[in-house]
């Protein structure tokens, strides 16, 4: 025989020894796959930690905005007291008492409908995403030809 038969051979026979392991089609060998597998990604996800950003919510009032909240519910008389612009128990009590007295679930929580009925709102506030509007310029129908 030739060397280049005799490699031939050997090498369909290293093909036909690793296949099972290959394809996962013998029990063994795909129970051998699968926790290298598990046993690689355990080590990947431990040795790089990668950090979820986080949704971001709506962020916390300046103490400039707290002392306007807190003029605004001083001037209906749910407060009492100087703005201090610190969100504190105080402030939280009037703003539950001017929310009860105004219809709204007295939370004592910032919220948009709260801050409207304050006169604090924004001109967006409470409104959704602006629609396009539809162009009313659309071109006339070519009018029948005459024969």
């Amino acid at each position: 025989m030739s060397k280049k038969a005799l490699l031939y051979i050997f090498g369909a026979a290293l093909l036909v020894s690793a296949a099972p392991v290959v394809s996962g089609a013998s029990e063994q060998g795909s129970a051998q796959t699968t926790s290298t597998s598990t046993t690689t990604k355990k080590k990947k996800s431990s040795s790089k930690s990668k950090k979820k950003s986080k949704v971001k919510g709506q962020a916390a009032p300046t103490p400039d905005r707290i002392k306007d909240i807190q003029a605004a519910l001083q001037k209906d008389g749910s407060y009492e007291g100087a703005p201090t612009g610190k969100w504190d128990a105080p402030t939280m009590d009037a703003m539950k008492k001017y929310q009860d007295k105004n219809g709204i679930t007295p939370t004592g929580k910032i919220d948009a409908v709260t801050l409207e009925k304050l006169g604090l709102g924004s001109d967006t506030a409470g409104k959704g995403a602006p629609i396009p509007a539809v162009s009313s310029s659309v071109a006339p129908a070519d009018p029948p030809a005459k024969q």
